[in-house]
């Protein structure tokens, strides 16, 4: 069962007896808050909403290694895969995904930063039902580990979800849930590593 995390709230990937998550998912989506409008023909269309998942690699300096988004969808060192860009938001469960094989991280490598972005530059007034939620992948089960439900609307246009840090041998996932601007994972260096 997966647990419900509030924000700055962490947890362990070891698992109950001592074995480390190896492959991780991050699932981010969300929903239009906009009201549905008539269509030139009649018909109710919602407003699409585009937000972006990211993910940004940080050594233990703070200092970005790497970035993985819509335009770059794999990692230098082949870790972190991004499976594409969601135009919409449409539908349900997860909107944009994120792959992590924690085995094959670069030993440089000391967080993982996974935050949102409007590139369109709507703002999170516009968003309802964001999530960022952690999955198992390392049996092929894709089971939910844990879900940080976003409640925090406003007039910002990104955030900053969630990371995984390394913690010993192993890995912790920490919702964070910090407003920011900015439309690309460029835009989201410097509050990323805020987060720290």
């Amino acid at each position: 069962m997966a647990l419900s995390l509030q924000k700055g709230q962490s947890l362990s990937l070891t698992k109950s007896n001592g074995a480390t998550l190896t492959k991780v998912r991050l699932g981010l989506g969300w929903d239009s808050a906009a009201p549905a409008k008539r269509g030139f023909f009649g018909g109710l269309k919602t407003v699409e909403i585009d937000l972006d998942a990211s993910a940004i690699l940080f050594d233990a300096n703070g200092t970005a290694l790497d970035n993985v988004y819509f335009g770059q969808l794999r990692s230098k060192d082949g870790s972190t895969v991004h499976t594409g860009d969601n135009l919409t938001g449409a539908g349900d469960g997860d909107d944009e995904t994120i792959l992590v094989d924690l085995t094959a991280v670069n030993a440089n490598v000391a967080h993982i930063v996974f935050v949102i972005s409007s590139y369109s530059g709507q703002t999170f007034s516009m968003v309802k039902n964001a999530f960022s939620r952690l999955l198992d992948d390392s049996a092929g089960s894709g089971n939910e580990v844990a879900r940080y439900q976003l409640t925090d609307s406003g007039d910002h246009t990104a955030m900053v979800m969630s990371k995984i840090s390394r913690s010993g041998n192993g890995w912790n996932f920490q919702a964070i849930g910090n407003r920011a601007a900015g439309r690309t994972v460029a835009d989201l260096l410097v509050p990323a590593a805020q987060s720290l």
